[in-house]
């Protein structure tokens, strides 16, 4: 084993931290209805249980820094998707595909699995503030649009992505369900989205 010195300690820590992080959001995602224990986490990220301890000394404390890196990546990629499109209907749709791609990557249940195995993860107001900021993108698309009271539209549009990705966690084609939210929102939005 490598003699480690006190200038890679930093990096060495970091290594580990990481590797935490990504057995947790890894078991997470192959059984988000199975809380992880530090023994699975140690064990999956190859590292001794007590090891855990040094980096996050509770399970609440190891959720919430896994939701702290969740929630950006979520709204980067939804933000990204909706300013590639030039027409506000169109980042509606790409809003809306971003979101159900995400849950189909896992991303969802990760969240929801955290949610449920440690709810004081999201009770930091930053956290709440990220989750809150999250559909920003489709609020200002709606708004560009020129729909009154774009917050509450917003909010029936979540609604439908919502349970889309309900079905697509459920094992629905991710494809299908895209075609299907986009036939859904078309007549509800002025001059539909462009597909």
């Amino acid at each position: 084993m490598p003699r480690i010195t006190a200038r890679s300690v930093p990096e060495h820590r970091e290594a580990q931290r990481r590797a935490i992080l990504d057995a947790t959001r890894a078991l997470l995602t192959a059984r988000p209805d199975v809380e992880p224990t530090f023994a699975d986490v140690a064990a999956r990220a190859g590292l001794s249980r007590p090891s855990i301890y040094h980096y996050f000394p509770t399970r609440d404390d190891l959720f919430q820094a896994v939701v702290v890196e969740t929630l950006p990546r979520w709204r980067e990629a939804v933000t990204a998707a909706t300013a590639a499109q030039d027409e506000p209907m169109a980042r509606v749709a790409a809003y809306a595909d971003a979101s159900l791609t995400l849950v189909a990557q896992g991303e969802h249940a990760v969240i929801s699995a955290l949610a449920s195995f440690s709810p004081r993860a999201f009770a930091d107001p930053w956290v709440a503030r990220m989750h809150g900021e999250m559909v920003e993108p489709l609020v200002a698309a709606l708004r560009d649009a020129g729909v009154e009271h774009p917050e509450t539209l917003a909010e029936l549009v979540n609604a439908v992505v919502h349970k889309a990705g309900a079905m697509v966690e459920a094992g629905a084609d991710v494809a299908l369900v895209r075609g299907a939210v986009r036939s859904l929102l078309a007549p509800l939005l002025p001059q539909g989205p462009q597909v």
